[in-house]
């Protein structure tokens, strides 16, 4: 059974057992689920499983490259917005469309992403260097703690998710900092997908990167 499923079998097995409570943890396999604040726009608790198993898939496309598969997940008519941090700045974050996305694997452009928050340069990357650095820089499809419409772990960084994207709902892929002497260190790091809907189903519109560090 792959991943994504066996995910999902966990969020429909919670849910069965009535333990879906804003804030509560669901511990199992080796991984937890947090379910945030606010539900999503349906109150099919069903939707949760799909919407993991979605990010899941969206995650799997990022780790393997395959661009193809991550634009079909993008609304045909809106881009995707990329932050590389907790703070969206609509301007000057980049906001691809989908067959802007379907080619990024031979796209050797420099673009501006955003500002480096420690120095305030600019974020002057290809597309394979930003994924490198600002997405996928850590294995988050094996990621331990997953959330839903929930900021696992803050940083610095003003979370502003809430502000710019009221409609979207997100699952937050979040790795812990390593512990030393009983305290959890700051390297930890967080892959956000912000979905919203699309004609009856859900779309991605937001890939954020957060992380211990700023």
């Amino acid at each position: 059974m792959s991943k994504p499923v066996s995910r999902a079998l966990l969020v429909i097995i919670g849910i069965v057992a009535g333990v879906v409570i804003a804030g509560i943890i669901y511990t199992a396999m080796g991984y937890s689920i947090f379910s945030g604040e606010k539900e999503p726009e349906t109150p099919d608790k069903n939707e949760n499983a799909q919407l993991i198993e979605l990010a899941y898939s969206i995650v799997e496309s990022i780790r393997d490259g395959d661009y193809a598969a991550l634009s079909e997940a993008a609304p045909p008519e809106f881009g995707v917005v990329f932050s590389p941090y907790a703070t969206i700045v609509l301007k000057p974050n980049q906001c691809f469309f989908a067959e802007q996305i379907a080619a990024f694997e031979t796209d050797t452009s420099l673009y501006m992403w955003g500002k480096y928050i420690d120095s305030g340069e600019p974020i002057d990357m290809t597309v394979a260097d930003y994924f490198a650095e600002f997405v996928f820089d850590r294995d988050y499809s094996a990621a331990p703690i997953i959330g839903v419409n929930h900021i696992i772990r803050r940083g610095n960084a003003l979370e502003n998710i809430k502000e710019v994207f009221p409609n979207a709902i997100f699952v937050e892929f979040h790795i812990p900092g390593c512990e030393k002497d009983g305290a959890e260190e700051f390297d930890w790091s967080t892959l956000r997908l912000g979905f919203e809907e699309y004609e009856g189903g859900l779309k991605l519109t937001l890939i954020l990167h957060s992380e211990g560090a700023v």
